[in-house]
């Protein structure tokens, strides 16, 4: 009932729509009421005047809209209909109402009568949604249909060009723009009049009557035994069987059922292509013209009624059933597949704004190990320049050793050169004395040179033990670094190295150094024995210059050549017997 009612709804549709002159979506009430009494009148639903009074009575006398024409037509004429009016006559009567506003006044191939099937068959084939289309699907469906019926060729090429041609912004062609296109005759190029109303009258009769077949062929009375022609056309549950395939003079019906067969019978009483029908209370035998149209009747109606068995509906129905399923699944998979393209675009959004946070991140990142590295660069300029202040201090204090070093040897030279000018007598204590000097010099020297080596070795110690402490923590601070600290460790690592080695040289001149002050100090030994040896000669001479002995702890005088080897008192008990010696003489 509820397929029915949809049916409906699509004629009425078109007539609503026509009474719509202004397109303004209302329609009067006095044409609503008209409207009404012809549709219970077709539909033979009892016409209930006091309900339609009740139902627009009220204090406006504007128009209606569809939306509230809708509750009086479901509920006083649509759910009161029954299966037993004429659809034809039903169509016809919305059809006359719609059809001089909205045909098309061009010429057309076809027939006003068969615009009106198309109409029909419209109906049938449109999408269950208002305003009424029919989809490119079911119109490829119609066109193939009317092409099959006028014995022509599907030229699939041209219906793909039409539909690459279409308007995009419509999902479909409305009746009159359909109408249009069979009309024209765009699909049905070569073909006459006639044949094109044929085709139209023939898929009419499939898609709308439910005309499975229909034919002429013999059929053998029950009464008198002979052998007439008779059109037959067979439905979903019943043959009928008129004088001419014109259907104005109805012979009999063969109804059909669940329990009825059809069987092949042998050529007898000189009739070919014999079938026989059996139903509940009668069977009928029938003759075809030929072998093959026998066969195509017995194989339609052997359909006919495994249909009947399983409560099929007819193909065509079944067929736009799927048809419609079909898209409903395409719909909801295309609906589906934009959500998920929606869901999909939703997340690549966020992961471009996830990747644009990290893209961010490491920017910063960049920036801070920039940073860093400006940092770590800097600080090795300023370790580099501190080493190389070091080195330069370490050879301004070597420079300076040598100048001092070379001081000390002009003193020497002038003091050689000044004992020299003493007595001859003097020669080999002088030579004595300037051996001991020279002894303390050295030794002196080596203790300086001895401290100093000991310092730098305990300034490198604390350098190098300041370069490895820096050198772990910059191991320890992250392992990020590690590769870009490599290059400043291994530099480090020779830097120490060379540190190493030059504290090993420092370690060998210190003891090349103590082997030197020992050297000085036998020599010093050897001087101070020689010394001892002269003492008593020069005593005998003069008291002029007294032996060196090893040096006390009392302060020294400083003369021009350096410190003296003899104290303040030595120094007046000689100039004492020198007065002495020279008053004697």
């Amino acid at each position: 009932m509820g397929g029915l009612k949809d049916e409906l709804l699509k004629a009425i549709w078109h007539a609503f729509t026509a009474l719509d002159l202004d397109h303004s979506g209302k329609v009067s009430k006095s044409q609503l009421k008209v409207l009404s009494h012809n549709l219970c009148t077709v539909l033979k639903v009892p016409h209930d005047p006091v309900a339609l009074e009740e139902h627009f009575r009220d204090d406006d006398e504007g128009p209606v809209s569809n939306q509230g024409y809708m509750p009086y037509l479901n509920k006083f004429i649509l759910e009161k209909v029954q299966d037993n009016f004429d659809k034809i006559e039903f169509n016809r009567m919305c059809w006359t109402l719609c059809v001089k506003k909205n045909l098309t006044k061009n010429p057309l191939l076809i027939t006003e009568e068969d615009a009106f099937k198309v109409w029909v068959i419209f109906n049938f084939l449109s999408e269950d949604k208002y305003p009424l289309i029919i989809v490119p699907e079911e119109i490829e469906y119609l066109l193939k249909k009317l092409t099959e019926a006028m014995g022509g060729g599907w030229q699939q090429e041209q219906f793909e060009h039409y539909k690459i041609n279409f308007d995009d912004s419509k999902d479909g062609l409305s009746v009159w723009e359909l109408i249009e296109l069979i009309g024209n005759g765009q699909f049905s190029k070569g073909m006459d009049r006639q044949t094109v109303s044929m085709a139209v009258n023939e898929v009419f009769n499939e898609l709308i009557l439910d005309v499975l077949k229909q034919g002429y062929m013999m059929k053998k009375g029950h009464r008198r035994k002979n052998w007439t022609e008779r059109w037959f056309v067979l439905k979903p549950n019943i043959i009928s069987y008129y004088v001419s395939e014109d259907l104005k003079d109805k012979k009999g019906d063969i109804l059909l059922d669940e329990n009825c067969c059809v069987e092949s019978l042998p050529d007898k009483d000189g009739k070919k292509c014999l079938f026989l029908i059996k139903c509940f209370d009668k069977t009928f035998e029938i003759s075809a013209s030929d072998k093959k149209k026998k066969q195509e009747w017995i194989q339609a109606i052997h359909s006919t009624i495994h249909l009947l068995k399983l409560g099929s509906p007819p193909p065509h129905k079944e067929a736009r059933q799927r048809r419609k399923e079909l898209r409903k699944k395409l719909l909801a998979e295309q609906e589906e597949l934009e959500r998920q393209m929606k869901e999909l675009q939703a997340a690549n959004e966020n992961k471009q704004q996830e990747l644009e946070t990290v893209r961010k991140k490491l920017e910063e990142a960049a920036s801070r190990a920039a940073e860093e590295e400006k940092k770590r660069l800097q600080t090795q300029v300023e370790l580099q320049a501190r080493f190389s202040t070091e080195l330069e201090r370490e050879k301004l204090i070597r420079q300076q050793m040598e100048e001092q070093v070379a001081q000390k040897s002009s003193e020497l030279e002038q003091y050689l050169q000044r004992v020299r000018e003493l007595e001859d007598m003097y020669l080999k204590l002088q030579e004595a004395l300037e051996d001991e000097r020279q002894a303390r010099q050295d030794e002196e020297t080596v203790r300086k040179l001895q401290a100093r080596l000991l310092e730098e070795e305990s300034s490198k110690r604390a350098e190098l033990e300041k370069w490895h402490l820096e050198q772990q923590q910059a191991i320890q601070t992250t392992e990020a670094e590690k590769q870009e600290l490599e290059n400043q460790r291994v530099l480090k690592e020779r830097a120490l190295q060379e540190a190493m080695e030059q504290l090993e040289q420092l370690e060998l001149e210190r003891k090349q150094a103590l082997e030197q002050y020992e050297g000085v100090k036998k020599k010093l030994e050897m001087a101070t024995s020689k010394t001892k040896s002269w003492k008593d000669k020069v005593a005998q001479h003069e008291g002029l210059i007294r032996l060196i002995e090893p040096g006390s702890k009392n302060p020294h005088l400083i003369t021009n050549w350096g410190p003296a080897a003899f104290t303040q008192a030595e120094l007046e008990e000689r100039e004492k017997n020198w007065k002495e010696k020279k008053n004697t003489e």
